[in-house]
């Protein structure tokens, strides 16, 4: 063990050689730069202060008041070294994203000329001067940890081959204010001035002096201060966590006061409260989204750190696997990311030129109608490629007329934030609704140009994987060709034989009885398998038989007939017959709703019935097939309902709801779908009155050969 007399004298010599140490630097640099050298003339006056101070702590001991002024001038010195390390080739830019923390924590250290004047002036209250020397040592711990937070983002923020210019520097400034952190946290559990520690204070100043020269005599390029998001948002995260342990500790300090059971009752509470508030903001996302916005406001020129949303976004869209989401899905969460809103929608274009719903992220209680939006407002968006603020819309703004196309669903809905068109060579692929974030603000450049070229990248994946579904459906319809070509020749050929078998048998058959039943099953086998024929080979050139007028109520009611006569779990209903002529095939049609008919009972519970109703509807005329069942998705219906070769029935083939939908086209016709999971589905079979093909009306209701852009589902 050392006594405190020989601690006392190793801080003399150890303060002493440090300050000879500083000031042949100081004179060395300030002969340099008097020759017109490259030098700093922060770090001259930095090394200066630090000279005298250090020669103060050996002449009048680390604790003598003045020695204290002297070491405040010495910090501001150092602080100032940063700063200028921070300018350093004009980079002004920089310089402003941390003049506040300098400004900040010089306050912060001047606050300890007012200490040093009350301590004079309560000398002689020991509680008062111990309350002071804690206040004391309390902001030079903020000093310190602020301080080492700025040099730490000096260094990581240089780019990596200009570091060696302030590697030594910053090393140097590390080691001074490392140091003097644990200094004065010892100094403040202790409640006093440790010794030992003083002593080897000296010491390591003499360390800094040395790194300071290691650095100024390799000299170093001009610096580019360029710190990631992350590592500023870390150091502004300490500064406030530095800042609460201040406030928390000053007012334990301030209600010890009190004295007595108050004091510690006050105390309890504070800490209660403090926990409470702690625990309720930590986990906050409104809270890390204020510290971001504020962080990207205040301390960069840029709100986005670019890099980091590429990798997030690449992320993002290329994520597989079978836990993945679809690929509307991730699009849509890309973009939200990007302005971090909590959910989005993403609307595609339909057959008819109008956007339906093709996917939600995070966003299951969006009304959305069958038709999002209409055609016109769609080829709005495609033209102009407008980003629309819909809060702006909301409060009456109109730049280029979006306010009368945005429809009212979107209006109502206060959770729709912006619309983003996805643009592929000028054409509409996708319009993305973003959901409003947590922390609301205004839609600035910056945002409108990343998310136009975030929007068009995502908007050639989109077309690639249209393109890709398109060549797969290709394929699969022309293997199911090939396969049915084969089916048909041996089908055909099986219909000639029984067909002759038939005959000679009709020739040659001795038993008249035997002869006639013979007769009966081979002719109806015959005429069964030339029905299939016939029906596969129009699917081949894509039409149906010949057109006439057919009422849709006979052919409903005779679906219904044979489903009452074959009987079943659910019932088949006709709820409305009204009289509707229409242009069709009554052959083709029974088969369209005897198997809509069939889905229906398949997706309903046993009891639960199945509705059937023919409507007029201007120039059209409706067949409903309604049920209570299962219900679709959005998703399901747009993306797998109509895919051919995807059946969710076990041993199902999948082409029967593409097939009804082609027969129904065939017929100059749409199938429409209504469907919700849990309640059920509707589907709508759209044909033209015989009134309407007499007038040449399309089934839109307009006259000509017009292109019919009503919504197909």
């Amino acid at each position: 063990m050392h006594s405190p007399l020989e601690w006392t004298g190793l801080s003399q010599w150890s303060y002493l050689v440090a300050a000879f140490a500083a000031m042949l630097l100081t004179v060395w640099l300030a002969d340099r730069l008097r020759r017109g050298k490259e030098g700093s003339r922060a770090l001259i006056a930095a090394l200066a202060l630090t000279t005298a101070w250090s020669l103060l702590g050996s002449s009048f001991g680390p604790i003598a008041a003045i020695t204290q002024v002297f070491e405040l001038m010495r910090n501001l010195g150092w602080l100032a070294v940063v700063y200028s390390l921070f300018a350093r080739d004009n980079r002004h830019t920089s310089v402003v994203q941390v003049r506040p923390v300098l400004a900040v924590l010089a306050m912060v250290e001047l606050f300890q000329i007012v200490l040093l004047v009350l301590a004079v002036r309560f000398s002689g209250i020991v509680a008062a001067t111990a309350m002071i020397f804690q206040l004391s040592v309390m902001f030079r711990l903020l000093l310190t940890t602020g301080a080492l937070v700025l040099v730490h983002n000096l260094y990581v923020g240089a780019i990596s081959g200009q570091r060696d210019a302030v590697r030594w520097t910053a090393l140097a400034l590390a080691l001074m204010w490392g140091y003097d952190l644990n200094f004065y946290t010892i100094a403040y559990l202790g409640r006093t001035i440790p010794l030992e520690m003083v002593a080897l204070r000296g010491l390591v100043q003499i360390g800094v002096i040395l790194l300071v020269s290691v650095g100024a005599m390799r000299g170093g390029s001009a610096l580019r201060f360029s710190p990631s998001r992350s590592v500023a948002f870390q150091s502004l995260s300490l500064l406030v966590i530095g800042g609460y342990l201040i406030l928390m500790v000053a007012a334990a300090q301030s209600v010890a006061w009190l004295g007595g059971n108050v004091s510690q009752l006050a105390q309890l509470g504070f800490a209660f409260a403090t926990t409470v508030v702690i625990l309720a903001l930590v986990p906050s996302a409104r809270l890390r989204g204020w510290l971001n916005v504020m962080l990207a406001k205040h301390f960069f020129q840029h709100r986005y750190d670019y890099r980091a949303e590429w990798l997030r976004f690449t992320r993002t869209i290329g994520r597989g696997g079978p836990g993945a989401s679809p690929l509307h899905a991730r699009v849509v969460q890309a973009l939200a990311d990007i302005t971090d809103s909590a959910s989005g929608l993403m609307l595609i274009p339909g057959e008819g030129g109008d956007l339906v719903l093709a996917a939600r992220w995070q966003w299951p209680t969006a009304e959305v109608p069958a038709e999002a939006m209409p055609a016109e407002a769609a080829q709005f968006f495609e033209r102009r490629g407008f980003i629309a603020d819909l809060d702006e819309v909301r409060g009456g703004t109109d730049h280029e007329g979006e306010a009368g196309l945005i429809p009212q669903w979107l209006v109502e809905e206060h959770g729709a934030w912006a619309l983003v068109p996805l643009l592929h060579f000028d054409r509409l692929v996708g319009l993305v609704v973003l959901g409003r974030p947590l922390l609301a603000r205004k839609l600035d450049w910056e945002d409108f140009d990343l998310l136009r070229v975030v929007g068009q990248q995502l908007a050639s994946y989109i077309a690639e994987h249209n393109g890709q579904s398109a060549l797969l459906e290709a394929s699969r319809f022309d293997e199911f060709n090939r396969r049915i070509a084969f089916v048909m020749h041996d089908i055909k050929n099986l219909a000639s034989q029984l067909a002759l078998l038939a005959r000679n048998a009709e020739r040659h058959a001795d038993n008249p009885a035997f002869r006639k039943d013979m007769l009966v099953t081979l002719t109806n086998s015959a005429d069964k398998l030339n029905a299939l024929l016939a029906r596969l080979s129009r699917y081949g050139a894509g039409g149906v038989q010949r057109l006439e007028p057919v009422d849709a109520a006979q052919v409903i009611e005779a679906v219904a007939a044979r489903y009452r006569e074959a009987g079943g779990d659910c019932p088949v209903y006709v709820t409305q017959g009204q009289t509707c002529l229409v242009t069709a095939s009554r052959e083709t049609l029974e088969q369209v709703l005897a198997h809509l008919v069939q889905n229906a009972i398949d997706a309903s519970q046993p009891g639960m019935a199945v509705l059937l109703q023919t409507r007029l509807d201007g120039f059209n005329g409706v067949i409903e097939v309604s049920d209570t069942g299962s219900g679709m998705s959005a998703d399901f219906v747009r993306n797998r309902l109509f895919t051919p070769f995807v059946s969710t029935k076990a041993g199902g083939f999948g082409i029967g709801a593409f097939e009804a939908r082609e027969l129904v086209r065939a017929m100059n016709g749409r199938l429409e779908v209504e469907s919700r999971e849990g309640l059920g589905s509707r589907f709508a079979v759209r044909l033209p009155l015989v009134m309407a093909t007499e007038l040449e009306i399309q089934p839109d209701g307009r006259s000509g050969d017009t292109p019919n852009d009503k919504k197909v589902a």
